[in-house]
């Protein structure tokens, strides 16, 4: 892809979101119900192509088992509040009334409290004995601690995640986690990420992981892109990572799952996700609007309570409905926030495709006018298509 001149200094490459673009209808459509959305990671079929965000807004026990029994795997954050108190639930009351300007002092208050690696096992025990997949996240610098206590809980999958997740990290300070040592020797299958680019994500699937996270800052609550400035928009990351799982199969025969995290709200966003190369997507602030959430109709990310440099910031999402009604339907909306995997199903039935991977194949292009063409009126209403240019703040 040719380089834009940016300065006489330095060049670089053009990069799309998800606003930026649109997929093409092909000459074949099909019904809606003959689509299959179905998805497998290592041993694992879901019914739906869907991770929940390990973040504590989002995932606790309760829900984690509820979006397993939707068809999809719920993250629980081994970090977060849940591990860290018997009963967090005062706590998630008293967030989501605190006054914007209060929040994130607060939380870095409340997540000074250790992790409790026995409730780490006692979370982890009571979402595998509800029958569904188990699978909890940690960030690489506390994997080899919290680990061993995850697993004591008959853990199925683990997310190793951070803003930035590299396959090597340098650092003159500490023993940094030699990533493809851990994952190779550990039984259990691992996710990792966030990553944005080819040589990034090609360096993470040749640690022999399962399952690659692409996403560096769009998250609804992330503001790393404002704090570090770094990020890349998630279709051209997407599409990237997608090319290096192509050249890791064809180095090794082994096929690692490219999974798009943060930065989708309706159902298109989901399907240009799959569009672009995703086998799956983790949803973060979507699933935070549901009744069942820890903290209805608020979210956070994983690093807004950090001690020195806070790279998130609480968010109101408003509660919408029910998980099942925010995945599966039916909506009584039509701003594409509700029925998302209806949504999606019925975007590769009209463009006439059965499945996610040859959804993946679908015809994409560059279309700056695809959200404003003809949609004057419902941008002066505030409704439809217009909502997110006169919506509420974080929605």
């Amino acid at each position: 892809m040719a380089e834009i001149e940016i300065g006489i200094y330095k060049s670089g490459r053009r990069a799309y979101g998800f606003d930026d673009i649109a997929i093409v209808p092909t000459r074949r459509t099909r019904d809606p119900e003959d689509v299959d959305i179905s998805w497998e990671i290592d041993a694992f079929a879901c019914r739906l192509p869907l991770m929940s965000a390990g973040m504590d807004g989002v995932t606790s026990p309760r829900t984690a088992i509820e979006v397993g029994k939707l068809g999809g795997i719920g993250v629980l954050n081994a970090e977060g509040l849940w591990t860290r108190y018997v009963d967090p639930v005062p706590l998630f009351e008293e967030l989501v009334t605190l006054p914007d300007d209060k929040a994130t002092s607060r939380m870095q208050e409340m997540y000074m409290e250790p992790v409790n690696p026995d409730l780490a096992t006692e979370r982890v025990r009571q979402i595998k004995e509800a029958g569904v997949v188990a699978c909890a996240s940690v960030t690489p610098q506390r994997a080899l601690e919290l680990v061993p206590y995850l697993t004591a809980g008959d853990l199925d999958l683990l997310v190793i995640q951070g803003t930035v997740v590299s396959a090597e990290h340098v650092s003159q300070t500490v023993e940094p986690l030699n990533l493809k040592k851990f994952i190779r020797e550990l039984p259990t299958p691992v996710i990792v990420g966030g990553c944005a680019s080819y040589q990034a994500g090609l360096h993470l699937m040749r640690t022999g992981a399962v399952g690659v996270l692409v996403g560096v800052g769009p998250g609804h609550a992330c503001t790393t892109r404002a704090v570090l400035g770094l990020g890349v928009p998630q279709a051209t990351a997407i599409a990237d990572v997608a090319g290096a799982r192509m050249r890791h199969l064809d180095e090794t025969g082994a096929y690692v799952q490219v999974i798009a995290d943060g930065g989708m709200s309706k159902g298109g966003d989901i399907a240009k996700a799959i569009a672009c190369g995703a086998d799956a997507v983790m949803l973060g602030s979507p699933l935070s609007s549901a009744e069942e959430a820890p903290a209805p109709g608020f979210h956070w990310g994983m690093a807004t309570f950090h001690p020195t440099l806070p790279r998130g910031t609480r968010v109101k999402t408003g509660v919408r409905g029910t998980l099942e009604q925010i995945l599966l339907g039916p909506a009584h909306e039509n701003d594409g926030r509700m029925n998302l995997f209806g949504a999606l199903r019925t975007s590769m039935a009209t463009c006439g495709y059965a499945t996610v991977k040859e959804f993946q194949k679908a015809e994409v292009m560059v279309a700056p006018a695809l959200q404003t063409e003809g949609k004057a009126l419902q941008q002066a209403q505030g409704v439809g298509m217009g909502y997110r240019f006169s919506g509420p703040a974080g929605s």
